[in-house]
């Protein structure tokens, strides 16, 4: 059977051995069914004690085998707040979580909002995502024309790069907000560049774009890179300019690698972001702000790098892997203690103190 997927280089270096796969075409015919069942099939025969899923089709799949397994500890999750379910999807989502036992919130912003959709606030477990600072930490090796020159970029003395992670798929990402805000920066800062990296669907939308504002020749989209240290490296600001979001990960990359940011102030942002001490907050859709703080950037380069560096701080200390990995630890063994029961309102009180 062919395995494929962005991931797959990296979990076969895991060495794990057979991983099954129960392909799925829908929810809602006889194969679905089958595999749940083959699924539930698999975790009996293992003994397993713990389900943890973290998305909202592993969340229906695997609550749902898990629940006819009988596991003792069944864990769902929720990263993101509005603008990505339909109206059938979040009926679908809470009905899964009837089957777990606790759902893990990646952000407070999260919670609250899975509290506003009628989850118990007891059932809920806010742990942050954990970023490995690893990954987008550049060698003592690096040299800034051979990772220009890598990534397609110009190498002309004097570029500034803006640069903006966030995959091509959805329009929630706003990267038309993006584009209008580097035409207004470009209108006062000549040497400004933009970068775009990630794929999908609207590239081509986004690029028509780009040229309709005037700005083709300045922005460049990257694609999917391996390349992201290098990439924030070469940055000297980074921006998310989202519509809605849980929380997000390219705004942990974006303050590891100690670059000051710009983000709307959606989901969780403000929970990682301290405004005007590591970067911007600012509203969703208004480009003008967001131009008029990426440009204050640009032109104060020692606030810039001051804001950077507060940025990895804030990181190092709240949202490093290790937290994350502590966190769910000590979730597993006080649910595993409890045999499963509603979460323990000592252990809610006590997730919130740590993060």
């Amino acid at each position: 059977m062919e395995r494929a997927g962005a991931l797959a280089g990296e979990v076969k270096a895991l060495a794990l051995g057979e991983i099954p796969e129960y392909r799925l075409t829908s929810f809602y015919d006889r194969n679905a069914l089958i595999q749940i069942r083959r699924f539930a099939l698999h975790l009996q025969k293992r003994g397993i004690d713990i389900i943890q899923t973290h998305d909202f089709y592993t969340n229906v799949f695997g609550m749902a085998a898990a629940w006819l397994a009988r596991v003792p500890v069944r864990l769902a999750a929720r990263r993101e707040t509005t603008g990505w379910r339909t109206r059938a999807q979040k009926i679908v989502e809470r009905n899964a979580y009837r089957f777990a036992h606790a759902i893990v919130a990646n952000s407070e912003a999260v919670r609250h909002q899975l509290v506003r959709e009628g989850v118990s606030a007891k059932k809920i477990v806010t742990i942050y995502n954990g970023l490995d600072l690893a990954r987008v930490t550049t060698g003592q090796d690096f040299k800034r024309e051979e990772a220009l020159a890598e990534l397609g970029l110009p190498a002309d003395a004097g570029c500034r790069f803006v640069t903006i992670v966030a995959n091509l798929r959805h329009e929630v990402k706003d990267h038309a907000m993006f584009l209008r805000a580097a035409r207004r920066v470009g209108e006062s800062i000549p040497d400004a560049r933009f970068i775009i990296a990630g794929e999908g669907e609207l590239t081509a939308s986004m690029r028509a774009l780009a040229a309709k504002l005037g700005i083709e020749r300045n922005v460049f989209f990257a694609g999917r890179t391996e390349k992201v240290a290098e990439m924030l490296e070469v940055s000297d600001v980074c921006v998310l300019s989202s519509k809605a979001e849980g929380f997000s990960n390219s705004i942990l990359e974006y303050m590891a690698a100690a670059r000051p940011v710009v983000v709307t102030d959606v989901g969780g942002a403000r929970e990682a972001v301290m405004d005007g001490q590591s970067g911007y907050l600012v509203p969703a859709g208004d480009d003008s702000a967001m131009a008029e703080r990426i440009a204050k950037l640009l032109s104060d380069t020692e606030r810039a790098q001051a804001m950077g560096e507060r940025g990895r701080q804030i990181v190092e200390q709240k949202f490093s892997c290790e937290a994350q990995l502590w966190q769910i630890e000590t979730l597993y063994e006080r649910m595993l203690a409890a045999n499963s029961p509603p979460l323990p309102q000592a252990f809610e009180s006590a997730g919130r103190e740590i993060v």
